[in-house]
């Protein structure tokens, strides 16, 4: 357990000390200057992720995933589902890398998407300490496939940010190659980016037909079998969908508060009234584990709305930066807590082990 409170209290801190005396946007003298402190965070939690060792409540399913590639030549492992993650397990048994390979490959992945996402946020530490008690911990370390779309799903959205629609789809796509699921970002950008409503929902549909040609079409009745027919439900799935309602709410009072581009608003906008759409069907869904795993995309909304907030707030009440600050960490920091403590499925996180420790002591 104190890996993980060490995980969460060096940005927290970092946040603190670095992010208390400013507001706005990082400066670009600061960013070139942290590049090397952001570099390690990105070493630091490649490594944590990959070389976990039985940590993660699907720990032993992922070994499938192995035995399904080995002996088989790569033309046939692109031809699977999920061909992105099965190329990585093809990877790391042709290399004799095991579960280690995989996880480390993974792992660079989320790592880099969430580093250079955290980095386009006006307060990239905060956001950082706010991504670790779930997005990290839970997601990254239990749901390795869907870690590394969010990964990418990131970099689309810095993209998207940018302006970069073609960079969206590229990255949303490829992060569809290793959860089906990611295809559902895709008329995002449409809505986000095309001032004309017609073209946004034509562009939308047709992107999102694509998706389902691509991706979906040959699993939807599995999907729907395994989790709709199936009833699966995912303890938990409450909080977790009201973890992104309260982000949701603030940025729906908020909204003009918050140093968006008109674009950055209708994509943040979007991702608030999907967050509450979901919580909504969740209330009337036969499987919340459906519901769940698609809330995952939403996580993002979280980082954005939390590394913003300590800016409105003090303008909106004139107080001193530092208060919201410290209320958005002892937010997540009791989030975290009540997670490792109370959690249902908490024990498969527990203790964190680093395989590296364990084959030498």
């Amino acid at each position: 357990m104190l890996t993980y409170w060490v995980m969460f209290l060096l940005p927290a801190l970092a946040a603190l000390v670095m992010e208390t005396q400013r507001t706005g946007t990082l400066p670009v003298d600061e960013a070139e200057t942290s590049v090397g402190a952001w570099v390690a965070v990105g070493i630091v939690l490649t490594l944590l992720i990959g070389f976990r060792y039985e940590v993660g409540g699907d720990w032993m399913n992922y070994f499938d995933y192995m035995d399904d590639v080995a002996g088989r030549m790569l033309d046939e492992v692109i031809l699977n589902s999920d061909p992105g993650y099965q190329v990585l397990n093809w990877l790391s048994v042709e290399l004799d890398w095991d579960i280690f390979g995989v996880n480390l490959m993974s792992g660079f992945i989320f790592a880099a998407g969430l580093v250079v996402f955290c980095r386009h946020l006006p307060r990239p530490w905060l956001a950082l300490a706010v991504a670790v008690p779930y997005l990290v911990i839970v997601v990254s370390m239990g749901y390795s496939r869907q870690a590394v779309a969010l990964g990418l799903a990131m970099l689309g959205l810095v993209a998207l940010g940018k302006k970069e629609t073609g960079w969206f789809v590229f990255w949303v796509m490829l992060a569809a190659t290793f959860h089906k699921t990611a295809v559902l970002l895709l008329p995002l950008a449409a809505l986000a980016a095309a001032h004309n409503r017609f073209v946004a929902i034509a562009w939308g549909v047709g992107s999102l037909a694509l998706g389902y040609w691509l991706f979906l079409e040959d699993s939807v009745e599995r999907l729907y079998v395994n989790y709709i027919v199936a009833e699966y439900q995912s303890s938990g799935a409450m909080i977790r969908l009201a973890m992104n309602l309260v982000p949701a709410v603030i940025l729906f009072v908020w909204s003009r508060k918050f140093s968006f581009t008109e674009g950055e608003r209708r994509l943040w906008l979007l991702f608030a009234l999907i967050s509450l759409a979901l919580f909504g069907v969740f209330l009337v869904s036969p499987s919340s584990t459906a519901v769940d795993r698609i809330a995952l995309y939403m996580l993002p909304l979280q980082l954005v709305v939390f590394s913003h907030l300590p800016d409105v707030l003090s303008e909106e009440s004139e107080t001193d930066v530092s208060v919201p600050l410290l209320g958005v960490l002892g937010f997540y920091g009791l989030v975290q807590f009540v997670w490792l403590n109370f959690a249902d499925h908490a024990s498969g996180w527990l203790p964190y082990r680093f395989y590296p420790l364990e084959a030498w002591f």
